[in-house]
C-alpha cells in the first residue's frame, strides 16, 4: 500500500486490461442508464453520434474505478475529493480497456499533518490506443505517520 511519502509528481501507474462484454453493457444500462443507444443495437445504429451500441459513460467510469483500485493502491483507499470526467469516444462491446494514471500534483495538508491531496490525470484506452475517458482527480492520501500512531 502506498502512503503520501511514497508518491512523487510524474509517477505513473498502468492497469491490466478489462473487456467490456455486451451482456454487462446491457445489464448496467438497464439498471442505471436506460437509453436506447445503450440498450438497443438497431436504434443505436440510427443515433447521430454513437452510430452503434455504446456503453454508458458511467459504466466506463465504474470499470475505470475498478482498474484504478487495482493499479494505484493507496492506504485506506481512493478517497475522492474532486473529479472532472470527459468521454471523447464511446466504449463499445468487446473493447479491451486499460487505464494509465499520472500524478500531477501533491499538496500536503496545511491543517492536518496526517494527510495530503494528490492530483492525477487518468486516461482509459481501448485496444486500438483510442482514448475512451479522460479525468483529472484529487484524492485524499494519508501519511505513514498515521499508521504509526494507530499501531
Amino acid at each position: 500500500m502506498l502512503y503520501l511519502e511514497d508518491l512523487q509528481v510524474g509517477d505513473r501507474f498502468i492497469s491490466r486490461k478489462y473487456e467490456m462484454k455486451l451482456d454487462e453493457i446491457l445489464k448496467f444500462a438497464q439498471m442505471y442508464d436506460p437509453q436506447p443507444f445503450h440498450l438497443d443495437e438497431e436504434e443505436a445504429q440510427q443515433h447521430p453520434i454513437f452510430q452503434g451500441l455504446a456503453a454508458s459513460g458511467w459504466h466506463t467510469s465504474a470499470v475505470v474505478m475498478r482498474l484504478w483500485t487495482e493499479c494505484f493502491p493507496v492506504v485506506h483507499g481512493l478517497i475522492g475529493a474532486e473529479s472532472s470526467v470527459r468521454w471523447p469516444r464511446p466504449t463499445r462491446p468487446g473493447d479491451q480497456i486499460h487505464v494509465e494514471v499520472e500524478i500531477s500534483e501533491i499538496q500536503p495538508s496545511k491543517n492536518k499533518a496526517d494527510r495530503g491531496l494528490v492530483s492525477y490525470n487518468s486516461q482509459a484506452f481501448n485496444q486500438n490506443g483510442e482514448v475512451l475517458m479522460n479525468s483529472t482527480t484529487k484524492i485524499l492520501v494519508f501519511r505513514r505517520s498515521l499508521a504509526e500512531t494507530v499501531n
